[in-house]
């Protein structure tokens, strides 16, 4: 008979979060097992699904119907876990923008890496900087099959004017995993270049994600 401390909600009653397993605290999340396996033996599956990948790492890319293939995971249950995985990313995010310069493309790169890197289709971000470079806020201006030519420029400066940015940077991932630029990369980047040196708010670098690489064109003199 297992002793009350030995259950994930008593051990972390008696003894506090941080004393707990990544599949103990995962345990509470999902509350309850199924018959003939408790919550902690579903925790542990969960974090064992994909052996090439770290456990807690991996719930940032388990799909929800992966999670709902498991005996015992619903979709309440699926859809908990995600949030929570969610909830841990952007918390890690906002810790690690106190300390980003993000006038060095490197580090602007390693904060959107683990973001961007595995998602399925293009995203476009525009970064609003203030005199410091420090982020005021960023925004998604495309998500998809993205066609550069649909971004307006006047749209992007109009919110640039709003929150009163000194410097705009865009920032885009290639789902292939190669950061080169393509054709398409140029044409942009000039574009914006070009009406943010006419409306005064320049436009700082262009980071394009890949998998675990980027390609700054700051970095490549580009701009």
């Amino acid at each position: 008979m297992k002793n009350q401390t030995d259950l994930p909600y008593e051990k972390f009653l008696a003894y506090g979060a941080q004393n707990l397993t990544d599949a103990e605290l995962l345990a509470i999340i999902i509350r309850t097992g199924t018959k003939g396996e408790d919550a902690l033996g579903l925790a542990k599956k969960i974090l064992s699904m994909n052996a090439n990948q770290d456990g807690l790492l991996q719930l940032q890319h388990i799909h929800l119907e992966q999670l709902k293939s498991l005996k015992g995971i619903g979709e309440v249950k699926a859809v908990r876990i995600k949030c929570v995985a969610e909830l841990s990313n952007r918390i890690a995010a906002c810790r690690m923008r106190e300390r980003v310069d993000f006038s060095k493309p490197e580090l602007v790169a390693a904060y959107y890496m683990e973001q961007m890197r595995h998602l399925e289709n293009e995203q476009v971000r525009m970064l609003l900087l203030d005199n410091r470079c420090r982020l005021i806020m960023d925004a998604v201006l495309s998500t998809g099959t993205v066609n550069f030519s649909v971004l307006s420029p006047r749209d992007i400066f109009i919110r640039a004017l709003e929150y009163r940015a000194v410097y705009i940077m865009l920032l885009h991932n290639h789902p292939s995993g190669d950061p080169e630029p393509s054709g398409e990369d140029y044409t942009v980047t000039a574009k914006i270049k070009a009406a943010g040196s006419f409306l005064q708010i320049p436009l700082l670098d262009h980071i394009i994600i890949g998998d675990g690489r980027y390609v700054s064109f700051l970095e490549e003199k580009l701009l």
